[in-house]
C-alpha cells in the first residue's frame, strides 16, 4: 500500500473524516498554545509538528481514533502511563473523542518533547 502524500497540514486535515477532524482541530489549538514555536508540517503521510527540521509530535488517523504521538516518546517521563507503543522510538496516545484529551498530562508530555 502506497503512503498518501500531502502538500500541507491543512491538506492532510481536509482528507480526514469529520470525526477525526474534530479531534485534530482541538489538538492543533492545544499544540499552538502549549508549544507555539513548533511548526506544522507533513511527514510520512501524517500531520506533524516540527522544531527546525526535527519532527516532535504527530497525528495519525485510524478508523476509531486519532493517535497523538511523539517521535522520541520512549524518552518521555509518563507518570500517568498514557503512552502506547512498542517501537524503538515512537510512542502515542489514543484519542477516541475530544474529551479524551487531558490538557495537563498532554501538556507535560508535549513540553518535554519540544525541549528535546
Amino acid at each position: 500500500m502506497r503512503m498518501k502524500t500531502y502538500a500541507s497540514f491543512n491538506e492532510y486535515f481536509a482528507d480526514q473524516t469529520t470525526r477525526n477532524q474534530a479531534i485534530i482541530r482541538v489538538l492543533r489549538k492545544f499544540v499552538k498554545q502549549v508549544a507555539p514555536r513548533l511548526q506544522e508540517s507533513v511527514k510520512w503521510g501524517n500531520g506533524c509538528w516540527i522544531k527546525g527540521d526535527a519532527p516532535v509530535a504527530y497525528v495519525h488517523c485510524k478508523d476509531d481514533h486519532v493517535q497523538f504521538g511523539f517521535f522520541r516518546g520512549y524518552a518521555l517521563k509518563d507518570p500517568k502511563g498514557l503512552l502506547n507503543g512498542q517501537g524503538e522510538f515512537v510512542r502515542h496516545i489514543k484519542v477516541g473523542k475530544r474529551t479524551d484529551i487531558d490538557d495537563t498530562a498532554f501538556a507535560a508530555l508535549l513540553k518535554q518533547a519540544a525541549q528535546s
